[in-house]
């Protein structure tokens, strides 16, 4: 009997490796199957390029007719800068699909099916559905909302500080840590700071492993407040973004874009609105926002329910202080049963520190 959950896995993990490249296109894995062999492998690498199916089709050649095919998402059924996979599977002549899940978009979801079906080839879907719905979180939240996933990511203490009340945070966690938050930024499409950062830390938000991608760098400023000699303001290692409100500098924006940062003004009256900016990243396609600010920005994500992934660092010291910064300031909740719960959480030791991953939960 064919192990149907065998195929799918390493189509899942070769899907997984490209994490950070195919944005704002999903994460695809295929694989190819005749007579109990594997004749084809395929991962979707960077949008506008052939997808994970025709790359295992061409890797498979004439061994794909009456083959298997195992497929990470529904195979496509709409014409774009590529052609449906869906048809491409028909004319290899493969006799059955086994599918992990099905497109997440209502609009098409199921369509590539029933080309399939139509065609009298077998589908089997639903196989390792929750690690590949899992591995596509941040497509599935797009393709629907055109909004970007947003994570929230911390390096605090375990009495939840960001830093001392000297606004010393350097560092908090291991080397082992801070090279994973780099491969956080790899595979994010932006990361969003607030101006406070810019003006106490002036960093870079770049990805510094090899080879990887830094996303593009926002910064929530109110006033444009940003200094024109800042790291993001001068240097060109990624693009910068600043979002503002109603009440910004006219003049600092116009230096702000001879300079190169691309500056965007929402509807806020004081304050950046959060929605607006969201609803700018998705039409410039940035699927995924990663947060490293502080406790107001990060505050007001939470506040405003803005956030699907909670990322925190936690190193194994204790620093004090009434006034050292934490990792969520604002106005909290007034009654403990209105605290977010966080749900699907895991911890993992990275180094001497704990990574701990959730989802939160809104009421």
């Amino acid at each position: 009997m064919i192990n149907h959950e065998f195929y799918m896995n390493i189509a899942l993990q070769n899907a997984k490796a490209t994490k950070g490249q195919t944005d704002p296109n999903p994460l695809v894995g295929s694989v190819i199957v005749n007579d109990n062999r594997i004749v084809g492998i395929g991962t979707h690498l960077k949008a506008g390029e052939p997808h994970a199916e025709i790359h295992a089709l061409r890797m498979a050649g004439e061994q794909a007719k009456g083959a298997t095919a195992y497929v990470t998402l529904e195979p496509c059924s709409h014409h774009g800068r590529t052609g449906p996979c869906a048809e491409a599977l028909v004319e290899a002549g493969v006799k059955k699909v086994v599918i992990a899940t099905l497109d997440p978009n209502p609009l098409v979801a199921g369509n590539g099916v029933k080309i399939l079906e139509n065609a009298g080839i077998e589908v089997i879907t639903g196989v390792c559905e929750e690690e590949s719905r899992q591995m596509n979180e941040v497509f599935n939240k797009y393709i629907v909302t055109k909004k970007p996933f947003v994570s929230l990511k911390s390096a605090i203490t375990l009495d939840g500080k960001i830093a001392t009340a000297s606004s010393h945070s350097k560092w908090i966690t291991s080397e082992e840590a801070r090279l994973d938050v780099h491969q956080l930024r790899h595979e994010t499409a932006g990361i969003l700071v607030g101006v406070n950062t810019v003006i106490k830390d002036n960093p870079e938000l770049t990805t510094r492993i090899e080879g990887g991608r830094s996303p593009i760098r926002i910064v929530m400023d109110s006033k444009l407040r940003m200094p024109l000699e800042s790291k993001l303001a001068t240097d060109s290692l990624a693009p910068t973004w600043v979002f503002t409100s109603q009440g910004y500098s006219k003049e600092k924006k116009e230096q702000l874009e001879k300079q190169g940062v691309e500056v965007f003004v929402t509807s806020g009256e004081d304050k950046v609105n959060l929605e607006d900016m969201l609803s700018i990243l998705g039409e410039k396609f940035v699927s995924s926002l990663l947060i490293e600010g502080g406790g107001e920005v990060n505050a007001a994500f939470l506040e405003n329910r803005l956030i699907d992934k909670l990322v925190l660092y936690m190193a194994p010291k204790l620093s004090g202080g009434k006034e050292a910064p934490t990792f969520l300031e604002g106005k909290g909740v007034e009654k403990m049963w209105d605290a977010v719960d966080v749900e699907r959480l895991s911890v993992t030791s990275i180094g001497k520190d704990f990574k701990f991953v959730g989802y939160p939960v809104y009421k």
